[in-house]
């Protein structure tokens, strides 16, 4: 083990870096419209029994290569097997092009934070919230500016290292994200009418629980977690030996299902209240549109709308502030740079693509924008589809696949195993469950999840 790496200094301060790495904009804008769109509470049913019985085990066998290693995603496979070393090189690229895009979005929602605390001003027009956001992505300047921000918090957190910046910060920030959310549920379960939302999001239906549902809970679960990327390798590398691997990875898990339920909780009553179940939406254009103009129909609606996009753009930080980590010790320790010139030069080419996806937001500008449906989100960007769809459909699910197949039969999950246990050595007594999903069950579960992503063209995250 090399004694100058950064290690957490509490498992409390893993457990919340961890969790606020899974906690990202899917869990706040994506969740409640799947719920919408596959059945209320079977949907949501099948998702927390997706995560505990599918979810929690690939997690651990990423977290294991990590701590087994205490190296880098790069590092972690060479060590272990060196033909295996493509694995990790492909969950850095995976982040590279994600972080790419996500900065551009985390930017997008500064700049609603910024509005809301300004007076939500928007035009007036026939279509005020949909102009407003249109005109703001097609500009080629603004957005770049407000991405630029968001990439500079993100490197000042990450160049103070793994306890000084992203624990403390962790501690700090996913706390208010947690106290910021129960304070939208409690406004949105009390508004008049909001109880019929809180029976639609919970009432199960035996009739929607079918194959469809099942796929859609399989993706959102799967994606909703961080896995299949590298993060956890590298967060898993940071955690002392002495530490119970499984008890934090269903922290992280409970963290993170919580976080969607409570999502879900603050988003589908209120629409309920003021639009109904069609009102209820996933992705960019509903929530940089559709929920706007649902704060605007109620009573206190712009503090509210502040209080919704400083809790997106919390989301939106934590699981940045893993990813830029992710790349940066990969530089830090397999290049041996410092930490401040492995992220300024990760940024330099980020910062072209990010150039690029923003840029090609301008390039349909017809009155009539299709790709802005909110009840499916920005679908057909140029870059949108290409930076998206190559991360979300193929590299995310095939990470997953190799680092499953890694540790079920090339590393072995008894050695896996017996990393989980740590050196407490304390039984792992769900060790053959895990060994026969990480093995058979995970594989096969994502083996679906390509299937509908590349095949049928289906996008699950």
């Amino acid at each position: 083990m090399n004694s100058k790496r950064g290690q957490w200094a509490s498992n409390l301060g893993f457990i919340l870096a961890a969790a606020g790495s899974a906690v990202g904009l899917g869990n706040i804008w994506k969740f409640p419209g799947k719920i919408a769109a596959y059945g209320g509470g079977a949907f949501l049913l099948l998702y927390v029994l997706i995560v505990a019985l599918i979810g929690l085990p690939v997690m651990l066998a990423e977290l294991s290569i990590g701590r087994a290693t205490q190296k880098n995603v790069v590092g972690a496979f060479h060590s272990l097997n060196r033909r295996w070393a493509f694995c990790g090189g492909l969950g850095v690229v995976t982040l590279f092009v994600i972080l790419s895009y996500y900065c551009i979005v985390g930017g997008w929602v500064t700049k609603y934070v910024f509005v809301y605390l300004t007076g939500a001003h928007f035009p007036a027009t026939a279509a005020p919230f949909q102009d407003f956001f249109v005109q703001f992505i097609s500009a080629p300047v603004e957005p770049l500016i407000w991405g630029a921000l968001f990439f500079g918090l993100c490197i000042f957190v990450v160049v103070r290292g793994v306890s000084s910046g992203i624990e403390k910060f962790s501690k700090f920030l996913m706390p208010c994200l947690f106290l910021l959310l129960i304070a939208i549920v409690f406004r949105a379960v009390t508004l008049p009418g909001a109880w019929e939302g809180v029976k639609y999001l919970f009432e199960i239906r035996p009739e929607a629980i079918n194959g469809d549902t099942l796929v859609a809970a399989l993706g959102q679960a799967f994606f909703s977690l961080s896995v299949g990327m590298g993060i956890m390798v590298t967060y898993g590398s940071y955690v002392p030996k002495k530490e119970n691997l499984l008890r934090s990875a269903v922290m992280i898990c409970i963290l993170d299902t919580l976080v969607a339920v409570l999502a879900a909780l603050a988003i589908v009553p209120v629409v309920f209240v003021t639009m109904g179940a069609e009102g209820l939406g996933m992705g960019g254009g509903f929530a940089f549109m559709a929920l706007p103009e649902v704060f605007a129909m109620m009573p206190g609606g712009g503090l509210f709308g502040l209080a919704f996009f400083l809790l997106l753009f919390l989301a939106a930080l934590t699981s940045a502030i893993s990813i830029l980590e992710s790349c940066t010790a990969f530089l830090n320790e397999e290049l041996h740079w410092s930490r401040l010139k492995s992220t300024l030069l990760l940024a330099a080419p980020m910062s072209l693509l990010s150039i690029g996806y923003s840029l090609s937001q301008s390039a349909e500008r017809s009155l009539n924008l299709p790709w802005l449906d909110w009840k499916h989100g920005l679908q057909w960007l140029p870059m949108n589809a290409v930076m998206e769809k190559f991360t979300d459909n193929l590299m995310i699910p095939l990470g997953a696949l190799l680092f499953c197949v890694f540790v079920g039969w090339i590393w072995g999950s008894q050695k896996a195993a017996k990393e989980i246990s740590g050196e407490a050595q304390k039984p792992f007594k769900l060790k053959k469950y895990w060994s026969f999903t990480v093995r058979y069950i995970a594989p096969a579960v994502i083996l679906v999840i390509l299937y509908f992503t590349l095949i049928q063209g289906q996008g699950l995250s």
